[in-house]
């Protein structure tokens, strides 16, 4: 019951995140791990970046506000 419990609650995080637009680091993790054991990771901060880039296109705000 507990492990179903922590299994639901790690899905309906996962699901949030992506509803906003944030990708899972933990699998990306897992994924890499698997697939490319003998590459490097992008740390936390990497990935992050790199997911904004895609997303974004890298493009800068080219009105100010302030």
């Amino acid at each position: 019951m507990n492990n179903r419990l922590n299994r639901g609650i790690t899905l309906a995080r996962q699901f949030a995140r992506l509803m906003v637009g944030m990708p899972d680091y933990d699998n990306y993790v897992a994924l890499r791990a698997k697939s490319h054991p003998d590459e490097p990771v992008m740390s936390q901060t990497e990935f992050f970046q790199e997911r904004q880039k895609a997303r974004y296109g890298g493009r800068q705000c080219t009105t100010r506000c302030c």
